[in-house]
């Protein structure tokens, strides 16, 4: 079955988190950790997701049942030389930041080792398509059934962003969210990514 696509964009302004990040970084690394954006982008979805829980669902493939998930499994795309997989992050919602960065490291290294398993496939509720590496500004993510939803994220850049009457640079991170429109329509599409933005903007609403 096609799914109705719909894409939603908008930028994040990172700036805060990425001075947070790099001053941690060594912190981080003393402990085995390798403190990337993407770890924070898993735990700012997975906090959005927990907020606005239809996202978090999966439909049936004759398109009549939805099913609303108890837990938050994020798939976090990575590129291997076999090709594209998606390793899942386990109860997202319930770990650090850190622990989620030693996932992602964990499985970016098994990836290229091939030495991924079945079982670190499975059970993803919700992916992450990261593309920003490669240096795009906006990209429209193909949604991964049965889930409902995927986020796209590009590459960051500073950009002037008005503020208090003038002009500052600000880092901005470009985000594509891709709905199934069976079930997400725009309204709730846009609260869920607006969601997103400001757990990434302000760093505060993570542990809250």
């Amino acid at each position: 079955m096609k799914i109705p696509h719909i894409t939603l964009f908008d930028d994040a302004d990172i700036t805060d988190m990425d001075t947070f990040r790099k001053a941690n970084k060594q912190v981080a690394l003393d402990q085995g950790v390798k403190l990337t954006p993407l770890a924070f982008i898993v735990k700012a979805v997975a906090k959005a997701l927990s907020d606005v829980s239809r996202v978090n669902s999966s439909l049936s493939a004759d398109g009549e049942s939805l099913v609303i998930k108890k837990y938050i499994n994020i798939g976090v795309a990575v590129d291997t030389p076999a090709g594209l997989m998606v390793p899942v992050i386990k109860d997202a919602d319930k770990k650090g930041v850190y622990q989620i960065a030693k996932d992602i490291i964990d499985f970016a290294t098994r990836a290229r080792e091939g030495k991924l398993t079945g079982k670190d496939m499975k059970g993803g509720t919700f992916t992450i398509s990261s593309l920003g590496g490669l240096g795009t500004t906006a990209f429209t993510p193909i949604v991964n059934m049965p889930e409902v939803a995927i986020l796209g994220v590009s590459k960051s850049a500073n950009k002037p962003v008005y503020i208090d009457g003038e002009f500052v640079p600000r880092l901005m991170l470009p985000l594509s969210l891709s709905l199934d429109h069976r079930v997400i329509d725009g309204d709730l599409g846009a609260k869920f990514l607006s969601s997103i933005v400001a757990n990434l903007t302000d760093l505060k609403r993570l542990i809250l």
